[in-house]
């Protein structure tokens, strides 16, 4: 028997059984509320390209809870569970009512993380809430968003990523022009999509960028919050190389390339790009720590005559 599991509380470990007995039943109410949840969202929202995304926050999310556990049973040693995370049940399940019946994706999906936090509460306390924390905001990424604030959002970050995505090709002696969003390179035009430089996308490298925060833990305060604020200009840039890299695949390799296989490699290329950058980033700002940190050189001596 493995006492390491990050399951097992120290009271549980004497009787492991009891422990996965106990969970049982929430497990299984849960399967029984969200796997027709998952099979809309594997069929519908998470089979086009823009939101592809969200098993993948889902598969890291759930990992995030597995890694936490352990320390979420070490904060409720000793302490009470809570009634009130009652009113976040009933909440959670209002929300996946109303979402289920009426066909809106954010409440129905978004209902699962209100849920987990409630039951966390009841069976656990505030305390193990607090471990899980991350966990529960990291699985927000993965909520469909409704398409008109998808829609409103998106235009004007397509029309900025097309404008340096041009200028840039242009400036390398590419014969490349634009019309809105849509790019001509050569005899090829592309359509800057939803899913090159859309909010999805967006959100999908800004959950990168956190995730690689939670995952390196630093202490500084002036390092979490830098990168944490860069986030967002590595995302847009990122965008940018995607398209890039999209249009330089079409005027060298034909259209055939750059809508094929290439394409999908793109996207590999844009999560790369955008990891490189946050890492490279976090590394640009561990220096200039340093250096705010060295003490200043003395004076240089003055010699006697």
């Amino acid at each position: 028997m493995n006492t390491n599991d990050p399951f097992l509380s120290a009271g549980d470990r004497a009787n492991p059984v009891q422990r996965w007995l106990a969970w049982l039943p929430i497990l299984a109410g849960l399967c029984v509320l969200y796997v027709p949840t998952l099979a809309d969202l594997f069929s519908g929202p998470w089979a086009r390209d823009e939101q592809m995304h969200g098993p993948i926050v889902l598969g890291i999310s759930l990992w995030l809870l597995y890694r936490n556990w352990g320390a979420m049973e070490a904060a409720a040693e000793g302490r009470q569970p809570s009634a009130w995370g009652w009113p976040l049940v009933a909440l959670a399940l209002l929300f996946y009512a109303l979402g289920r019946s009426q066909g809106v994706g954010v409440f129905e999906v978004g209902s699962v993380i209100w849920l987990l936090a409630g039951l966390i509460v009841v069976l656990r306390g505030w305390s193990a809430l607090k471990a899980q924390w991350f966990a529960l905001f990291f699985m927000g990424f993965m909520v469909p968003l409704p398409p008109q604030v998808v829609d409103v959002v998106t235009m004007p970050m397509k029309m900025a990523v097309s404008y340096v995505a041009e200028h840039v090709l242009y400036a390398f002696g590419y014969p490349i022009g634009r019309n809105g969003v849509v790019l001509q390179i050569g005899q090829y035009m592309l359509l800057v999509a939803d899913a090159c430089a859309g909010l999805q996308t967006l959100l999908t490298l800004e959950a990168l960028g956190l995730l690689y925060l939670n995952l390196v833990r630093r202490d500084s305060l002036f390092r979490n919050v830098g990168l944490a604020l860069l986030i967002v200009p590595i995302s847009f840039t990122a965008n940018v190389i995607r398209v890039m890299a999209l249009s330089l695949i079409t005027y060298h390799f034909g259209n055939e390339a750059g809508q094929g296989f290439l394409h999908g490699f793109a996207g590999m290329v844009l999560f790369l790009s955008a990891l490189i950058l946050i890492i490279g980033f976090d590394n640009l700002l561990q220096f200039v720590e340093r250096l705010r940190g060295q003490p200043p050189a003395p004076p240089p001596a003055v010699l006697g005559a």
